[in-house]
């Protein structure tokens, strides 16, 4: 194997503690007889615990060394899969060299691990390539993954050589992409520790809210959908802002939007107000990915004595460089003004023409005039909050008359935060465990 794996040009950046790279150090020492079976075995067995947890991460099933290694191959980053990530497989020198890796790969894949086996007595990978999980697609956090990976490994499991090995590839980088990005819809990130770079966290369990789970709303959702549509098929778009009362489904609007425009390649980064000073370094390694990106920011407030919003206000509109197109932010808040006024931010009120002008109020009210559109969720009246109650009701199968939901749902929201699309949702909620 190590000397398969020593072939791997465009791909062999692999961690040395990968579980590619330790199977292969592990059938050199093998067949150079530097250690005893029992410390190989040890080895051995050690990789197979990886695959295991690996496999059970993502819900492998059938051959968990065809999966592992076809989620190697649609994880790495390098030039050659970014490139067919933006534009399609091409003609070109690289293409030799991706090849090479590819025939090599084809060799792992059919890799035969019976003579290792026989050497040190144990059966293990015979087992990993005829495994049967106990997948529960519910509980299954990566899904979206797992059928991916399965559904390519497969096809690769059955190339007949490197070259139909190089079509199934790159057809899959440039239907879905490459890396992390490529694989799911929305993600975290931390600081790397140098200041100059960000690390970019998955998350692999985010709500499968649609836009058709928000009862009411219409007008709003469509004014979101419109700017979001353009925005990934290329055309003008702008920021927004979603403003109103709590609980009315404005940050579950916007994670509806990402899972109605997941597949058309739009991806969403959310963000803390303790982040804004990394926005850049953020924006620098997503700018020239193929993919749409929602720079999302819930519950956007700030105090007085806070002063994160300049971060924003630069990377928004104002900074030296021009914001990517690809990029666009999406925020929630309940304020409208996003920044705290107080009355001491009129001191320095001029009165010129007959208009009262304030430095203050204009700095802070330029923030949310960077947003180029701004919607409107404001608390439902009673008639549209039994109105989203009964729906609710409906689409989760309970058979209450109208007539009782509404008294019910009435007394609910009296001690319960009041009349919002939340207090209804948790209604229902309550309703539902009171009926298992």
């Amino acid at each position: 194997m190590n000397q398969i794996v020593s072939k791997i040009l465009m791909y062999g950046d692999m961690p040395q503690d990968s579980i590619l790279m330790e199977l292969s150090a592990i059938c050199a020492d093998l067949r150079a007889h530097v250690q005893t079976k029992e410390a190989l075995t040890k080895r051995v067995f050690r990789q197979v615990k990886r695959l295991l947890v690996v496999a059970t991460d993502y819900g492998f099933n059938k051959n968990l060394w065809h999966d592992y290694l076809t989620f190697l191959l649609i994880t790495n980053e390098n030039p050659f899969s970014i490139t067919c990530e933006k534009t399609g497989a091409h003609k070109g020198s690289v293409n030799y060299f991706a090849k090479s890796d590819f025939k090599a790969f084809k060799q792992l894949y059919d890799y035969d691990f019976a003579w290792m086996e026989q050497e040190l007595g144990i059966d293990c990978f015979t087992r990993l390539s005829h495994y049967e999980a106990i997948v529960k697609p519910d509980l299954m956090y990566n899904k979206n993954v797992s059928e991916k990976v399965r559904a390519l490994s497969t096809q690769l499991a059955g190339a007949s050589d490197e070259d139909e090995f190089f079509v199934f590839v790159t057809e899959f980088y440039k239907a879905y992409g490459v890396g992390m990005f490529g694989l799911n819809k929305a993600f975290r990130f931390s600081s790397d520790g140098t200041g100059c770079g960000v690390v970019f966290h998955a998350i692999n369990n985010m709500e499968k809210v649609m836009l058709d789970d928000l009862i009411g709303y219409e007008l709003q959702k469509k004014k979101l959908v419109d700017n979001t549509r353009a925005f990934v098929e290329g055309r003008k778009a702008n920021n927004v802002l979603l403003f109103g009362d709590s609980g009315t489904g404005k940050s579950t609007s916007i994670k509806a939007i990402v899972n109605e425009f997941y597949d058309q390649g739009l991806r969403m980064i959310e963000i803390y107000k303790h982040q804004f000073q990394d926005l850049s370094n953020v924006i620098a390694q997503i700018k020239n990915r193929n993919y749409r990106f929602i720079i999302y920011m819930d519950d956007l407030s700030f105090e007085e004595f806070e002063v994160e919003y300049k971060f924003l206000k630069a990377v928004i509109e104002g900074g030296v460089e021009t914001k990517p197109e690809n990029i666009l932010i999406y925020a929630t808040s309940n304020r409208r003004h996003l920044i705290k006024e107080t009355w001491s931010d009129r001191d320095d009120i001029k009165i010129e023409n007959g208009m009262h002008q304030s430095d203050t109020m204009e700095e802070k009210l330029s923030l949310v005039n960077r947003f180029g559109v701004t919607i409107n969720y404001s608390k439902p009246s009673q008639k549209e909050y039994f109105h989203i109650v009964i729906g609710l009701a409906r689409r989760a199968g309970l058979t209450i008359s109208d007539d009782d939901l509404r008294m019910e749902a009435n007394r609910w929201e009296l001690s319960h935060g009041g009349i919002s699309g939340r207090t209804a949702q948790q209604f229902i909620t309550y309703l539902l465990g009171c009926e298992q």
